[in-house]
């Protein structure tokens, strides 16, 4: 593991081993583990890549529309083909994504990991993780040991909350 991980994965501070794929480019990266593809990318290349070898994962703005990338419920798609969605937060103020994943979740079915990334912040983390996110790539220049240490902020809820990601705030024994 590196000196400073960001990666919040399960309630643990992890290496980010995925790779984001040129987002310039609507051709696949080759079929090796821990690509990341945009949206666009994955959409056109949805055949090929039911054939790969390695799941990929998907990087999708605030502003998609799941129903534009997943069918009626996921369990249509084929589970070896994408390894976890990643939601980007262009600003903390932005709350489409909140939205979004609650949508994948509990509309859509989304069982595998759902990750957010962009400008993801301590202060945010535990609403992220309320809305079903279950992996947090902690914004560079915010401690994400500090942000780990967020789950703790608050013990009793009051709104509705979503499906808990799997062992998000599992206690340690």
């Amino acid at each position: 593991m590196s000196n400073n991980p960001r990666l919040i994965r399960h309630g643990v501070l992890e290496d980010d081993i995925w790779r984001l794929h040129d987002t310039t480019l609507t051709t696949l990266p080759p079929d090796e583990a821990y690509w990341m593809v945009t949206l666009d990318c994955w959409k056109v290349n949805q055949d090929s890549i039911s054939q790969r070898k390695y799941p990929i994962a998907i990087l999708v703005p605030a502003n998609a529309d799941a129903k534009d990338f997943l069918p009626v419920r996921v369990s249509n798609i084929n589970s070896h083909s994408i390894a976890l969605i990643a939601i980007d937060f262009p600003t903390y103020t932005d709350g489409r994504g909140f939205s979004l994943a609650q949508i994948i979740r509990t509309q859509f079915g989304w069982l595998g990991e759902l990750r957010a990334v962009g400008d993801v912040l301590i202060d945010t983390i535990h609403y992220l993780a309320r809305c079903g996110f279950d992996s947090f790539l902690v914004k560079e220049g915010h401690d994400p040991a500090l942000a780990l240490k967020s789950f703790e902020t608050f013990t009793v809820h009051y709104q509705k909350s979503y499906p808990k990601p799997i062992n998000i705030n599992s206690e340690k024994t």
